[in-house]
């Protein structure tokens, strides 16, 4: 995955989710997906759309475009939704792995600075405060 992430950002120098998606052709696309929806990835017609929930903040709808992204690079052929976190179901291995390639590429080319806490670091590079548990297991 650590590959993966270096050669996007290396080939077009950018490490934003929305950048790197419109590069690779997919198509963004914003829109109400009610309450517990953020965020889903799919292919139809051989075109990929990742769309995003018009009400998340900023910082949410970069995360969840990283993550839908994380789908589109390592879950080729399998549409994906990105549920709240409350939902009954608990993250499965594709939503991990999404979250982590995620975490890594909005991450990428920052480091934390000395004695920096984590919860800072995270909101400097802008990773939702409800998310920065998670990024405990990915450092």
């Amino acid at each position: 995955m650590d590959d993966l992430i270096n050669k996007l950002i290396k080939k077009y120098k950018t490490n934003c989710p929305f950048e790197l998606s419109r590069a690779l052709g997919i198509h963004i696309r914003f829109m109400n997906l009610g309450a517990g929806t953020k965020g889903l990835y799919y292919r139809k017609l051989r075109r990929r759309f990742i769309v995003i929930h018009n009400e998340l903040p900023l910082e949410w709808q970069r995360f969840v475009c990283a993550h839908e992204l994380g789908h589109d690079r390592l879950h080729k052929g399998i549409n994906r939704f990105f549920l709240e976190e409350q939902s009954y179901f608990s993250p499965g291995k594709l939503e991990r792995q999404a979250n982590n390639f995620a975490y890594k590429l909005l991450s990428a080319d920052h480091i934390p600075h000395q004695d920096e806490p984590l919860a800072s670091f995270y909101q400097r590079i802008g990773i939702p405060p409800e998310l920065r548990y998670l990024g405990e297991d990915y450092t």
